[in-house]
């Protein structure tokens, strides 16, 4: 990787140095995923939510062709309130680099960039999959392709709702990818705990989840890990209630023509104002769940790879 593509923010730097656990963020959260000022106020949260947790957050991005690992607030304030911020996934990096643009990181690309640099745990709201009418528009996010090939642990509350659930797990195991369920049997549904599609795997701590990353690694095993990390029951939404939200949007969305990476954020945004903001505040709360549930795995994984040193 050429050095001068890339800024590591000098805290996220010293802790890699040092051995410290780092959290990996995306930025398609803060441009894509919610308004502003709410964008910047939960990109605070989620490092705070890090911090407490006893590691480094660091947020991700492209600012005007440069990949930077961590970024401060001046940074995280240009990123929530400017209008022309590319959605980046792995194939659209280098034009954003290249062009010298600005980009927010998708979950793909924050995993590409997270390896760059030797981090290894990163939290998300929920990863991209295999959406609605797939068998018609072949539309599958490069989300999963990435966590085959990846080697990043990524703390999510499972898909994103708006998505064919079902295809999305079996998709996921065809790939290889180990899907985790902390502290439930389930596949977490984003807005709801449970999807009813249970998972094999599921790890009670911290702790287990990091002896199976270093298991799965010392193996030479590569590719990525999905911790399914279902939103809290006082947080969780009515599933019917958020099944009713989400064909109100899709058929909206058919209506008007809406494909493509403007899908995603289109959803989401309908589905805020169906549930009259509600399921805006159930975002922010899972995503802040998992950032501090990621902080806690890096730390065990830090504590088990410091123990396998001479």
């Amino acid at each position: 990787m050429r050095k001068d593509l890339i800024i590591v923010h000098e805290e996220v730097l010293d802790a890699l140095n040092e051995g410290k656990p780092v959290v990996a963020l995306e930025s398609t959260i803060i441009s894509h995923g919610m308004p502003y000022p709410e964008n910047l106020n939960t990109a605070t949260q989620v490092e705070v939510a890090v911090r407490n947790h006893g590691a480094v957050p660091s947020t991700i991005a492209v600012i005007r062709g440069k990949i930077h690992v961590g970024l401060d607030a001046n940074s995280l304030s240009e990123l929530a309130q400017s209008k022309d911020v590319m959605k980046l996934s792995r194939r659209d990096l280098p034009f954003a680099i290249s062009e010298k643009r600005n980009g927010a990181t998708t979950v793909a690309a924050t995993m590409i960039c997270s390896e760059m640099v030797g981090i290894n745990v990163f939290a998300t709201g929920g990863i991209g999959g295999v959406h609605r009418g797939a068998d018609q528009n072949f539309d599958i996010s490069a989300d999963l392709f990435e966590l085959a090939k990846t080697s990043i642990a990524v703390v999510s509350a499972g898909a994103k709702a708006i998505l064919d659930l079902p295809a999305t797990l079996e998709y996921l195991e065809t790939l290889g990818v180990p899907v985790l369920g902390y502290k439930s049997d389930f596949f977490a549904a984003f807005y709801t705990r449970s999807s009813g599609l249970p998972l094999e795997m599921v790890m009670q701590d911290p702790q287990a989840v990091a002896r199976f990353l270093h298991a799965k690694w010392s193996m030479h095993l590569h590719g990525g890990v999905l911790i399914s990390n279902p939103v809290s029951e006082g947080n969780a939404m009515d599933q019917k209630e958020m099944e009713t939200a989400i064909e109100m949007a899709l058929e909206e969305a058919k209506n008007l023509g809406v494909k493509g990476k403007e899908i995603t954020p289109f959803l989401l945004r309908k589905i805020k104002d169906v549930t009259k903001g509600r399921s805006l505040e159930t975002n922010i709360s899972l995503i802040l769940s998992n950032a501090a549930l990621a902080a806690q795995i890096a730390r065990a994984y830090r504590d088990i790879s410091q123990q396998e040193r001479p």
